[in-house]
């Protein structure tokens, strides 16, 4: 596949998407009775396999968040509108009566006459269905669905601004946090965001929210140090409490500005036309519910019962605290068994991945829900979800809630009242052109402010010793495109049993990725001589391998097994000089593992160059038949080779010679086939490469040639590349110097003498 771009376009709208609008795939028969007797159940249906938010028992919308499939309320008959007016129709916060305004507790309304509280009962009903069911308004003519705990955001928490001002990109983050909330199999979110997104406030008023409502429940703060939750909880969630109106507001046990502990001993009621009337002073129970924070270390909260846990900065945690662990430790404290009984709100941007980020960025991957394991769950038990800086950008919001991407043909009133006369885009492009000499400035430009999720996990650039520039350029460019359409993950199995015909499938579960697939007739191309088995596919391309002998490990923090194929220069069908294969996994034994490698030498037909001080694998094959798809190491003769090395093949990790010529392999492929060629000279100028696999780029950004154990993904890759150009590690012949002894004899006289 060719990948073409112009220098100055390697980011394209297609990302400009945080949701769809698809088909749910239930029928419509179904979907009508069950809305007329409103009876769909909130929470996660396992039968149609979508996640119920709506709490009416109704079905509308059904979008598609980050893989998440969330149905959303129906429409109602009537939706409430600012005005008739398309151009006048935007979220408006309707101003709490200034009569009820002066009402501190649910004792006082108690005493109120009859007459006020007749007057106010509805508006004091409708907030609480607006709390439980979520709110529906008109917006530049969209009826737009708000969720009950976007709604208390919006409407009655107060920042320090005043209150919040409605974001698309808020409301598509709270849509999804419900569906955390509904899905029992989640244990909540995992959330990538731009730096001042709002998530601190949002995730405070959740607190907020949850605590005011939940009987015998305790709710927590972590944050990056404890001084930071702790100014998270005095300067946010105290005064949002304080600023609830009386009928959401529970009796506060203690000061009105607590620093430890928020507790609610006694609850606000809810007010209804039957009960308005009742004094319900003596007969309350107890909310016994509490808010508190607590310092930053692998075992907060350890042995406690969660029932919300706001997560804030945790890509921020620096050694020696591990995000990590904690979240290992965290975790138990949201559930009963098997049972999930809390949910964790998380969120943060990143730091350098050597200052913490890493740990974040690999929980962040852990949460991925098209990756789930046979409970359902995914490998952190979270959703991650990122929203672009693009969509939630102050400054570039319009009054309607909607980001400015591109500069407007005329000037756009601004969410905060302000004209916006150029696109989020735009500034973001400007921004980095400023700082494309400055190469640490710009990536933490990139992770405060990303475009993309390798954007948000971008590195320091001083480390490196391979070139970032194209690196980050090939790696912007793969963001911009849609994977899907050039990346395939699955996995290969045995048509017949083993050492039969091999054959690939899709599978989202697979460990396998796919950027080529040969056609049929070099599929399992595999030549038998003499009773072996040699690769039919070798002047297409080669195997590079990082393999591992042991199955499991104490701690589960083993290294990976890892697998790359690269085409060569050829004339047969397919790519040339292309990385068309990445597996970097270890499945539960190293017999998978070995099976998976074999597999895929088989289908390709192509030869396998792996370092053999882990032998397993090497053995694995040669046991199996296939020991003349392993290579031998280019750089000696074979008369040359150990006896261990003539038997399996493979090349040793421990020469400082093959160290040099492995980085060095890599290095020149990246300058020749990855990134932007600026001058024109392997491709025509100011095209891409295609190199279409990120986490085997992000791999050589951070490659360390003195400390290779770490980096699985560059050692596989680079002995493809060697593999490939073993011509040029043939060693040299010596030509050896022939002592001729020609004979010499005596002249003198009438015959010739022999010299003895």
């Amino acid at each position: 596949m060719k990948l073409k771009v112009q220098l100055e376009v390697l980011l394209n709208e297609d990302q400009n998407s945080l949701y769809r609008v698809v088909d749910s795939g239930i029928p419509k028969q179904v979907i009508r009775q069950k809305n007329k007797g409103k009876s769909w159940k909130y929470g996660y249906d396992e039968k149609y396999d979508i996640i119920i938010i709506s709490k009416d028992g109704t079905l509308g919308q059904v979008y598609n968040i980050n893989g998440l499939i969330i149905g959303l309320p129906k429409q109602p008959k009537e939706v409430y509108s600012r005005s008739k007016k398309k151009d006048e129709q935007y979220w408006e916060r309707k101003e709490y009566p200034r009569q009820l305004s002066r009402i501190k507790s649910i004792f006082q309304w108690n005493e109120m006459l009859s007459d006020f509280k007749s007057m106010w009962v509805d508006y004091i009903e409708q907030e609480f269905d607006n709390r439980e069911n979520g709110f529906w308004y008109m917006n530049h003519g969209e009826p737009t669905y708000l969720t009950g705990s976007h709604y208390m955001y919006l409407q009655w928490t107060k920042i320090d601004v005043g209150y919040p001002e409605f974001r698309e990109a808020n409301r598509i983050f709270y849509i999804f946090w419900e569906a955390c909330k509904a899905d029992k199999r989640s244990f909540g979110m995992c959330y990538l965001k731009i730096r001042r997104s709002g998530f601190s406030f949002m995730g405070a008023s959740e607190s907020v929210n949850v605590g005011t409502l939940a009987k015998d429940s305790r709710l927590g703060v972590l944050s990056k140090t404890g001084s930071d939750a702790k100014k998270l909880f005095v300067d946010k969630i105290v005064p949002i409490a304080n600023n609830y109106p009386f009928f959401f507001k529970p009796i506060q046990d203690g000061m009105d500005k607590p620093k430890t502990e928020l507790a609610f001993r006694v609850p606000a009621s809810k007010i209804t036309k039957k009960n308005m009337h009742e004094v319900m002073d003596d007969d309350m129970d107890g909310l016994d519910t509490t808010i508190d924070w607590k310092n930053t270390a692998d075992n907060s909260y350890d042995g406690e019962k969660l029932k919300l846990l706001v997560h804030d900065e945790s890509g921020k945690w620096e050694k020696p605290e591990n995000i990590l662990n904690n979240w290992r430790v965290t975790k138990t404290c949201l559930r009963l068994g098997s049972r999930v009984v809390g949910k964790c709100m998380m969120g943060s941007t990143c730091n350098a991945l050597n200052k913490g980020g890493d740990n974040f960025k690999k929980l962040y991957t852990d949460s991925d829900p098209a990756t789930r394991n046979p409970n359902g769950q995914t490998k952190s038990g979270l959703y991650s979800l990122f929203i672009p800086m693009e969509w939630n950008f102050e400054g570039y919001i319009n009054k309607f809630g909607w980001p400015v991407f591109d500069d407007p043909a005329v000037d756009l009133e601004g969410v905060d009242g302000e004209m916006i006369s150029t696109g989020a885009i735009t500034y973001w492009d400007n921004e980095v052109k400023s700082l494309k000499s400055d190469g640490n400035a710009l990536n933490e430009f990139y992770r405060q402010f990303p475009r993309t999720e390798s954007h948000a996990f971008r590195d320091e650039s001083k480390s490196s010793i391979f070139n970032l520039t194209k690196l980050y350029q090939q790696i912007d460019y793969n963001d911009s495109v849609i994977k899907e359409h050039y990346i395939t993950r699955g996995k290969f199995y045995w048509k017949d049993g083993p050492d039969s015909k091999v054959v690939w499938t899709p599978d989202n579960n697979g460990r396998f990725l796919l950027s080529w697939i040969p056609p049929a007739h070099l599929q399992n191309n595999v030549i038998i001589r003499n009773g072996r088995r040699y690769p039919g596919n070798e002047h297409i391309g080669s195997f590079g391998c990082d393999p591992y002998d042991i199955s499991g490990t104490v701690g589960g923090g083993a290294s990976n097994g890892a697998l790359h194929g690269l085409t060569k220069f050829h004339m047969d069908e397919g790519p040339s000089n292309e990385f068309f294969l990445e597996y970097i996994a270890r499945p539960q034994t190293a017999e998978m593992f070995f099976e998976d490698v074999l597999m895929a030498c088989v289908f390709y037909g192509m030869p396998i160059l792996a370092e053999n001080n882990k032998a397993r694998l090497l053995y694995h094959f040669k046991n199996r038949g296939y020991r003349s798809f392993s290579m031998n190491r280019p750089d000696k003769a074979s008369n040359k080779l150990s006896k261990t090395e003539r038997e399996i093949g493979g090349i040793p990790n421990s020469s400082e010679d093959i160290k040099q010529a492995h980085a060095s392999a890599i290095e020149s492929y990246i300058e020749k086939y990855v990134g932007i060629d600026m001058t024109g000279e392997y491709r025509e100028a100011g095209d891409i490469g295609s190199m279409p696999f990120n986490k085997t780029l992000e791999d050589w950004a951070k490659f360390d040639v003195n400390n290779r154990t770490k980096y699985d993904a560059s050692i596989s890759s680079g002995l493809a590349i060697m593999a490939n150009q073993k011509h040029l590690y043939k060693p040299e012949v010596r030509q050896s110097k022939i002592k001729i002894n020609f004979a010499r004899y005596n002249n003198k006289g009438n015959t010739s003498q022999l010299l003895r």
